[in-house]
């Protein structure tokens, strides 16, 4: 397996599949854009499916497909099927803003796609189009209806929490999941390259729960999966849960499980981390499976104890969310 020096196994692979999307969130994307890699720089379907088998022989067991916008790359569910019939892979999930899963959906679940988190921070169609620079709130909706109806259960909705921002609608994600089988996730605001982080636009975990321990005074902590990123809760009698991804206020370095490979085919070990190892420029250079794993394991053999403190981050230099992937 791929374990680390501190006995982290890492079974968790993020691939970004493009760095191209069709909305412009504001906490994921500078206001000026970004540079997008020429398309021959990203991995090829191959290529991702080569890497990808690399990974699953060394203890992955779950792969998050993400961008960008993954459903943006012609195609995608060619990749899914492949991917999908990967031995030893137990999961293969995807990260969409939604915008275009309701036409994708059907041929993205015969094809093998076992699980969906949809990005949603907002329930107000104006504050909807402030967040992410564009329209299509009730797409989002309707994907989100969709997914349900094809059995995803639960629908995981991920919400990026942002003070004077949506702060004010974290009630009614909640209430949300009294009659609706979904699984909000509020993420705290956390800073990359470009994306306005501020202290003062910072809601924690803890102010959250305050706030909605006001109102559902009786709410119930779930027990977690060991290498979980969120913490769940319940209200007592809702169909759906909340939890809370606080990866700046109580960080979860310790049992973390994940690694990431860029679009253009560069391995991160972790989110916030600078340093890269180019698997692209090693499989077109001609590497074996046996260097590209060694490879692999010598980058996680590297990896930090933890990450550096949000105000430390805000100085660091990094990717662009958006071109990290979710």
């Amino acid at each position: 397996m791929f374990v680390d020096r501190f006995g982290r196994k890492h079974t968790a692979l993020r691939i970004s599949i493009t760095e191209r999307c069709n909305l412009r969130c504001r906490y994921c994307m500078p206001e000026e854009g970004v540079d997008l890699s020429p398309r021959s720089d990203l991995l090829t379907f191959e290529e991702i499916e080569r890497l990808a088998r690399l990974f699953v022989c060394g203890g992955v067991d779950k792969i998050r497909l993400t961008g960008g916008e993954p459903l943006v790359r012609k195609h995608v569910e060619d990749l899914v099927e492949m991917l999908g019939r990967l031995p030893g892979l137990d999961t293969l999930a995807l990260t969409t803003n939604g915008m275009l899963l309701p036409r994708k959906l059907p041929r993205l679940r015969a094809a093998g796609l076992d699980a969906i988190n949809i990005s949603l921070d907002t329930l107000v169609p104006e504050k909807f189009e402030t967040i992410t620079r564009r329209g299509g709130l009730e797409n989002v909706l309707q994907a989100i209806e969709m997914a349900m109806a094809y059995g995803y259960d639960p629908v995981k909705v991920n919400c990026v929490v942002m003070r004077g921002v949506n702060d004010d609608e974290l009630l009614d994600f909640v209430e949300w999941t009294r009659h609706v089988p979904i699984a909000v996730r509020f993420i705290e605001y956390m800073p990359f390259q470009g994306n306005g982080w501020s202290e003062t636009g910072f809601f924690s975990y803890a102010d959250m729960l305050e706030r909605m321990g006001l109102f559902y005074p009786d709410l119930q902590r779930l027990e977690d999966d060991p290498n979980a990123t969120a913490r769940t809760w319940r209200v007592p009698g809702h169909r759906g849960t909340i939890g809370f991804i606080a990866s700046m206020s109580e960080k979860f370095c310790g049992s973390c499980n994940r690694l990431r490979l860029t679009a253009d085919g560069s391995l991160k070990v972790c989110l916030f981390g600078q340093a890269e190892v180019s698997l692209r420029d090693m499989l077109r250079g001609g590497a074996s499976d046996r260097e590209l794993d060694e490879a692999i394991r010598n980058a996680v053999l590297r990896k930090q104890a933890a990450h550096a403190g949000m105000l430390q981050l805000v100085d660091q230099e990094n990717r662009p969310m958006i071109l990290i992937g979710g």
